[in-house]
């Protein structure tokens, strides 16, 4: 079963961008099948959600990202997976793409190891903070990846959102008191940082939640891409 920190509760921090990236991976899974390729895997989180016959996680040493109690199959220096061409049905790669600074490059090597006709489910964030420093070097509009993968190889089939503007609104609210009150003044504190995940948390994500049906919906601002394309 996925872990909480990915299909989190109102009182995670990360409820906003989580959740929608977990249904809209649930709902772009179907693609996923064969033998497929997780680029940038980690922890393997939607693995138990996606029916390929054979799942290969590969991952970058990065240190910014500590990779204890990952399940990573192997390991590629940045520029090259070391397996040989044509070898996979389908990619899954979330929220890796931000920190590959030679995308296209890496594109081209996707493109290099799936067979021809493969899919690749692609999530990548538009709005969120600096993470896994150093290593996290750009933003997209889904315009941009679009236009990235048609230029290297492969043919866009689904452009796709999670989030819109109410929601990226009260998950930044919520990542500011999370990163800078809560890990500064009160995870350590019994009883406080409880009350604290009650009334900065879970709160905030509750009445986002209702603002974003009540108000009119606007996705000009949003928290990830999703996108499914196919090697041409």
């Amino acid at each position: 079963m996925i872990s909480s920190e990915f299909r989190p509760s109102v009182f995670h921090p990360y409820y906003f961008i989580r959740k929608g990236l977990f249904r809209k991976i649930k709902e772009h899974s179907p693609v996923l099948k064969g033998k497929l390729l997780d680029f940038g895997c980690g922890s393997k989180p939607y693995r138990s959600y996606i029916h390929a016959d054979e799942y290969v996680g590969v991952d970058f040493e990065n240190e910014g990202h500590p990779h204890d109690n990952e399940q990573i199959d192997i390991f590629y220096d940045g520029k090259r997976i070391p397996v040989e061409p044509e070898l996979f049905d389908s990619v899954l790669s979330s929220e890796v793409f931000e920190h590959i600074f030679n995308l296209e490059e890496m594109l081209v090597e996707l493109h290099r190891v799936m067979k021809p006709g493969a899919s690749m489910l692609i999530t990548c964030p538009f709005v969120w903070k600096e993470h896994e420093v150093p290593n996290d070097y750009a933003r997209y509009t889904h315009f941009a990846l679009k236009h990235l993968l048609e230029k290297n190889g492969f043919r866009v089939k689904v452009l796709d959102k999670s989030g819109n503007f109410m929601e990226v609104l009260f998950q930044l609210q919520v990542l500011y008191f999370h990163d800078s009150l809560y890990l500064k003044f009160f995870r350590k504190i019994p009883l406080v940082k409880d009350l604290f995940r009650l009334f900065f948390f879970a709160l905030p994500n509750l009445v986002g939640a209702a603002a974003s049906k009540v108000f009119p919906r606007n996705t000009r601002m949003y928290l990830n891409n999703i996108i499914v394309a196919e090697k041409c």
